[in-house]
């Protein structure tokens, strides 16, 4: 990757829905130079997909939470099949430190998001849960 690459890895990360001819001309090269990057960046892994990003309006009403997890040796891989089987679980991270676990949950309900840390906390093989409830963000950049 280089400048180029970097410049319009931002560029979309920023708005995903700019046009070829809108990105050339703001990082002031031709569209098939563009085209060429994009397909390569795709190709390579680089770029994986174009997603839609809820904005606040959309996930007012929306308890959310953090769950740092202590599992026991070898159940990560059972452990993992149960929780993407919960829809509130948004994302599940390795990690290094004291925890093994991260995941992302969000709820409707503060009941709603009781139930799923209850079953989270019963699964088979988790040693120990820390919930962190999210108050409100103060910034979220994500590239």
């Amino acid at each position: 990757m280089d400048d180029l690459d970097r410049s319009l890895l931002a560029l979309l990360g920023a708005d995903a829905r700019m046009s070829v001819a809108t990105l050339a001309r703001r990082l002031k090269v031709a569209r098939s130079t563009i085209q060429a990057r994009l397909e390569r960046l795709e190709t390579t892994g680089i770029i994986a997909g174009y997603t839609l990003k809820l904005g606040e309006a959309a996930r007012q009403g929306r308890i959310r939470a953090t769950v740092l997890l202590t599992i026991e040796p070898r159940a990560q891989a059972a452990i993992l099949t149960r929780l993407k089987a919960l829809p509130e679980v948004e994302r599940i991270h390795t990690t290094s430190g004291r925890v093994d676990l991260l995941l992302q949950l969000a709820a409707s309900s503060t009941a709603q998001l009781d139930a799923v840390l209850d079953q989270v906390g019963e699964l088979t093989g988790v040693k120990s849960s820390e919930s962190l409830i999210h108050l409100s963000t103060k910034l979220e950049r994500a590239v």
